[in-house]
């Protein structure tokens, strides 16, 4: 089983998306839950004590109710040190992001359009958006490298290996 650490800035848009889309993607596929274990998120530079109002309105749209994202606790790396020992691989949102985890868990970064077997690219961070639509855009980004990354990893791992 593969332990997957989502790291943005302040686990308050980015990550915190990517661990309940492809958290919920991993529950409902049989083939992809055989091969992922635990889907987290942390921030890697901000302490923060809530989700964005944008990437709330933005998890209400793809299904998740007020209860799931009111349980949702950002949390840093560096006080849940767990968080990147755990983790068979830490996808983060741009090449610094690599910099800010602890030196002994940095050889399991990817970027996530590398972790979704594209090139590198940053991907943006929406939390300055002044719209939800533009919010929803940047959010529409990361749902697509999610989506790769799962396919990605069943082709890689779903026979057995």
């Amino acid at each position: 089983m593969i332990n997957v650490l989502f790291v943005c800035s302040s686990n308050v848009c980015r990550s915190p998306y990517c661990e309940y889309v492809f958290g919920r993607t991993v529950k409902n596929d049989e083939a992809l839950a055989a091969i992922v274990g635990e889907v987290a998120s942390g921030a890697v530079l901000n302490h923060s004590a809530q989700l964005h109002s944008k990437a709330y309105a933005s998890l209400l749209k793809e299904g998740f109710t007020e209860e799931e994202l009111k349980a949702h606790r950002p949390r840093h790396i560096r006080d849940y040190p767990e968080l990147t020992r755990k983790a068979d691989v830490i996808i983060g949102m741009t090449a610094w992001h690599k910099w800010l985890i602890p030196k002994a868990d940095r050889a399991k970064y990817l970027n996530l359009s590398e972790a979704a077997g594209e090139s590198y690219k940053a991907v943006p961070d929406p939390f300055l958006a002044r719209s939800q639509e533009k919010y929803d855009a940047a959010m529409a980004v990361i749902k697509r490298y999610l989506t790769e990354f799962a396919e990605k990893l069943k082709k890689e791992y779903g026979n057995g290996r």
